[in-house]
């Protein structure tokens, strides 16, 4: 049984201020950005989960932690964590990891590009 739905994903990423979503790398990949910086990562077509940015520390913690929580799959291993959404993973977990995922990007930002986009 399925955690959460793409289309959760979809509707609270798109939630977070200065959210773009598009097809960079193919017409089946969605990705979604902050600032022009990536942080999350789902395949439409064939959902199976989410590949979100993550703290190194916290990543393993999670790894860890949950069957469904990998290494991010074809992303930096120690950057990056693929969700899998049939897995013991719940949708409020989800949740928190997403908005940790663009709070790191945001965090990673400059100054200047913070305030340009009112971060």
């Amino acid at each position: 049984m399925r955690t959460f739905e793409f289309e959760h994903v979809r509707s609270f990423c798109l939630s977070k201020p200065h959210v773009t979503e598009s097809f960079p790398f193919d017409d089946h990949t969605m990705v979604w950005k902050v600032a022009d910086k990536v942080f999350a990562i789902a395949n439409i077509y064939d959902f199976k989960g989410v590949s979100l940015k993550c703290n190194p520390e916290r990543a393993l913690e999670l790894r860890e932690t949950y069957a469904g929580i990998r290494p991010g799959f074809h992303l930096n291993k120690k950057h990056w964590n693929s969700v899998d959404s049939l897995s013991d993973v719940t949708w409020k977990v989800a949740e928190e990891l997403i908005a940790h995922s663009y709070d790191c990007v945001v965090k990673g930002m400059t100054k200047k590009s913070r305030m340009e986009f009112g971060l």
